[in-house]
């Protein structure tokens, strides 16, 4: 039977983002603050995810020795390092989050059954590997706050409260939305970026945070005047508002996540828009747990 393990480890390191070729001027207008010399640093959190059967022990691998292939071909080599310098890899395409994952990936795949390598630069930011060339996903997480009714408007109050319950009471709830949004693409050979990171984070600022953020989605986002703001339709519409910008950025939209409280969340990915899921009888595909 195969299974899949996953094995956390963490490393402190800094590194610039500087090309030699380019201009002072171009480095800050592609790069920004992070060009500062002599760089900046992170804690970084690395999860190597491995497949495999069961052994007669009901093991996957040895964890002992997961952690020591790790710790001798990676965290031991980058913890307290300059990245720039310390592997001859980022001296050719920069260390940006999905680049790291790329290397790590490269120097455990002799070791190990790796299926997935997922590096955290912060909570805010992290990449995916899956070792397909130079194909990653990029990640960034951010939040909103606002309030929603959810209520049909074809349906009488009684049938909505039936429906949604508590969330029908005509005044409205609030929440303080966490929101994940995944890229998809080719890293740059030479920066080792899928795309420009400032503009992704801007790029989901101006189209969903600062619209969204301490609004009554139903009132105040033409959308929702006439679908109802579940966490799903507010995901499914957060997609759809974003493919265009992404695209424009040189990346795909992969995946949007939308977590509305500890206990309610829910994925769509990067397909075509589609009309709500109460107008239409076949509903969108959405990964949802409540």
């Amino acid at each position: 039977m195969k299974c899949i393990i996953n094995r956390r480890a963490q490393f402190s390191a800094s590194h610039r983002y500087w090309l030699p070729e380019r201009s002072e001027a171009e480095n800050l207008e592609w790069f920004g603050p992070c060009t500062r010399s002599p760089g900046h640093g992170h804690n970084y959190i690395l999860y190597v995810s491995m497949e495999g059967d069961l052994d007669e022990y009901g093991m996957v691998l040895n964890l002992s020795d997961v952690k020591h292939v790790i710790k001798q071909e990676v965290t031991s080599q980058l913890d307290f390092s300059y990245l720039n310098e310390v592997w001859p890899e980022f001296q050719q395409t920069l260390p940006t989050t999905e680049n790291v994952a790329r290397v790590i990936w490269q120097r455990l795949a002799p070791h190990l059954p790796l299926v997935r390598i997922q590096l955290f630069e912060s909570p805010e930011l992290w990449a995916d590997y899956y070792g397909d060339d130079m194909e990653a996903y990029l990640t960034i997480s951010t939040h909103f706050s606002a309030a929603h009714r959810l209520a049909r408007p074809d349906l009488s109050f009684e049938e909505n409260c039936e429906i949604y319950g508590k969330c029908a009471r005509p005044n409205g709830h609030g929440h303080n939305y966490h929101l994940e949004v995944t890229i998809k693409g080719q890293m740059d050979p030479r920066t080792g970026m899928i795309a420009d990171l400032v503009a992704f984070q801007k790029a989901v600022d101006e189209y969903v945070v600062e619209p969204f953020d301490h609004t009554f989605l139903n009132k105040d986002i033409p959308y929702f005047m006439e679908v109802v703001p579940t966490a799903e339709n507010i995901a499914v519409h957060i997609r759809d508002l974003l493919q265009q910008p992404i695209r424009e950025i040189g990346a795909e939209l992969y995946k949007v996540k939308l977590i509305e409280s500890p206990n309610n969340s829910c994925e769509v990915y990067g397909v075509q828009p589609v009309e709500p899921t109460w107008v239409k009888s076949d509903r969108e595909p959405v990964l949802a747990s409540r």
